[in-house]
């Protein structure tokens, strides 16, 4: 095929807001370096990172909840993911497409692949050392635009008749629960209570906990009770009741959970640690209620929690993310599809929080 110069593409040139994501319909086209191939993008799904890093949530000068708006304070050394960013970026951090083109140490037979692109760069002589690693969309350029690069190691072909906007709601959202799960050793024996399960994350996180015949506690807000019960979790209950240990032990008999898989942090964290049984693991990879947090560290060490932080995930994550796919162990949830050209209107409804599972824009 023949490859154009220039492309449409989204870029953000700036910590801000809408006004700092611009669209351009002549930025250049990517060339692959020799061990890189060329994607023709299809589709790219929405996450909190690509808001956070717009505004700058990730600096430590910001102490609030994601709000998708501006934030007082300087975010120009730490705004980003890992760090600070450099401008201009192309950010999308859940691509899919197809080869079309490969540098010099690739092996011509990709060309053609339709495929997932793996979210975290390593160094592939030591991929296991967290201090190599960056993220897509932030250190380097993702899929919001017609073509991205991507080194040949990241790029994971896939064979399934899911749409390519419904592989796009996978990458990050299943990379980082199934992560989470791996830190805990989540298993058959576990009770996982899932705070914000209407999510991407929290909906992954019900599905893979599922697969690993754990018994699941999906929170989440009234009115998304019925799409969340489409996920099959143990019970579903309300995102921040009452009393939560009196909805347990109604629900599943019991006060207390095994594991805490959670993303959203906020002022209910210290109700929800209170449930976390002895010898209890709690897993964070994200903050969206507030990353400021009121920990009463008698919790903690009368009751031997051990916690967990989770950004990285392990190479092995993103290979078997693909096998569960093509096996039809986990299912996309594809809440609402933009054209690329509508991208701060898709960013606009992820921000509402009204939807449950993911949104993607398309290059159709």
């Amino acid at each position: 095929m023949t490859i154009p110069e220039t492309m449409r593409a989204f870029v953000l040139h700036g910590h801000g807001d809408f006004d700092q994501l611009q669209f351009h319909g002549d930025w250049p086209t990517p060339k692959p370096s020799s061990n890189e191939v060329l994607i023709k993008v299809e589709a790219c799904g929405l996450n909190n990172t690509d808001i956070n890093t717009r505004t700058g949530w990730y600096s430590k000068s910001v102490t609030t909840a994601t709000t998708g708006s501006t934030y007082e304070g300087n975010q120009d050394d730490d705004g980003g993911w890992d760090g600070s960013i450099q401008f201009p970026r192309i950010q999308g951090g859940d691509a899919v497409g197809h080869v079309v083109a490969v540098g010099d140490n690739v092996d011509s037979s990709m060309v053609g692949k339709r495929a997932l692109v793996d979210t975290i760069t390593r160094d592939w002589d030591d991929p296991k050392n967290y201090h190599k690693t960056s993220y897509m969309g932030s250190a380097f350029d993702g899929g919001f635009a017609d073509y991205m690069v991507a080194d040949y190691r990241n790029v994971n072909p896939v064979d399934t008749d899911y749409s390519s906007a419904e592989l796009a709601t996978f990458a990050i959202a299943y990379s980082t629960a199934e992560n989470m799960l791996n830190r805990v050793q989540a298993d058959e024996d576990d009770l996982v209570l899932i705070p914000g399960a209407s999510g991407g994350v929290g909906s992954a996180l019900v599905q893979l906990a599922n697969r690993r015949g754990a018994k699941t506690i999906a929170m989440a807000s009234e009115a998304k009770h019925d799409e969340v019960k489409t996920l099959n979790p143990t019970v579903v209950i309300a995102r921040s009741p009452e009393n939560l240990k009196q909805t347990l032990v109604e629900t599943i008999g019991r006060p207390d959970v095994t594991i805490i898989a959670d993303i959203v942090g906020g002022p209910d964290f210290p109700t929800r640690l209170e449930v976390l049984a002895r010898g209890g693991r709690y897993a964070c990879s994200g903050a969206i209620a507030g990353p400021i947090v009121d920990l009463d560290l008698r919790t903690m060490y009368l009751n031997d929690l051990t916690f967990h932080g989770c950004t990285i995930f392990e190479p092995k994550v993103f290979p078997s993310l693909v096998k569960y796919i093509e096996a039809g162990e986990i299912k996309p949830m594809l809440a609402a599809s933009f054209p690329l050209e509508q991208l701060h209107d898709a960013q606009r409804m992820f921000i509402e929080k009204k939807h449950t599972g993911n949104i993607v824009v398309t290059m159709e």
